[in-house]
């Protein structure tokens, strides 16, 4: 019981507290939610204190946190527990000593384990019985756009599971052909297109559409994350462009050579 001037930090979070004044019971937690994520991560069986944690390198403001993220990695989720370890990795590695290739390297992993624990969390709505609708309007895309990314198509004239896995190539093409479209380099996009698509435009016409856009939205200003998905034979991808009054997204199908065999401007999931 003592006056408390300067703010502490969340034990359950490691966020910083609110100041707190005059006499009564040092705050400890953010709020009822943190305060029951602590006393959980206490109750949980076979926890054990924790000996890793260095403590020359580690804050003490993020001591608790850690330990929090570290009892979050003995779930029984394997997707859960690999966010957990690759996060405390990357807490580690922005220690005072950590090397800036390790800080790179332990966001790149965390990253991947992040996006692995999307795809399970997309598949456990989609065995709940959410439509791809409303998966693409909690994503903030469309419904074809979200099942291109997350879906499981089957061939056809298989009956396998068509591959995701993106080749090697197709995000730098993916990208250099998204910069030359809103450079309005239009020679280089035709360039870049296959022949049916090719004989369909010309320069003419894909600065006029250009022009049209900007005389929406006003100026261009830059575009979102570039991750093409494979779609039957193909890779596709669709971004994200921002101007001065809005959005729009460009969406690119890529064939096997390279080349792009479709293009369209859409607007952006409501």
């Amino acid at each position: 019981m003592a006056d408390v001037v300067e703010p502490g930090v969340c034990q359950a979070c490691g966020r910083q507290l609110p100041p707190q004044s005059g006499r009564g019971r040092t705050r400890r937690y953010c709020d009822a939610r943190c305060r029951d994520a602590a006393r959980r991560a206490r109750e949980r069986p076979g926890r054990e204190e924790r000996s890793d944690v260095k403590e020359n390198l580690t804050p003490s403001s993020r001591q608790e946190y850690l330990d929090t993220i570290d009892g979050m990695a003995r779930a029984d989720d394997p997707v859960a527990a690999k966010v957990a370890v690759t996060a405390r990795r990357l807490l580690d590695a922005m220690g005072e000593s950590g090397s800036p290739q390790g800080v790179v390297a332990a966001a790149r992993d965390l990253s991947a384990a992040a996006e692995a624990a999307l795809q399970g969390a997309v598949d456990r709505a989609r065995a709940a019985g959410q439509s791809w609708r409303e998966i693409g309007d909690v994503l903030g895309t469309s419904r074809q756009a979200a099942f291109q990314r997350f879906g499981h198509p089957v061939d056809p004239r298989t009956g396998s599971a068509m591959s995701r896995e993106v080749p090697s190539g197709v995000l730098q093409r993916a990208t250099e052909f998204l910069d030359r479209f809103t450079a309005g380099r239009w020679d280089e996009v035709l360039a870049d297109m296959d022949d049916g698509i090719r004989g369909r435009l010309t320069a003419d016409r894909l600065a006029s559409g250009w022009a049209q856009t900007i005389g929406m939205f006003g100026g261009y200003q830059d575009m979102g994350r570039v991750a093409p998905v494979m779609v039957g034979d193909g890779a596709v991808v669709d971004v994200e462009l921002r101007f001065e009054a809005g959005e729009v997204m460009v969406w690119a199908r890529f064939d096997t050579e390279g080349k792009v065999s479709g293009l369209r401007l859409h607007p952006p999931a409501q």
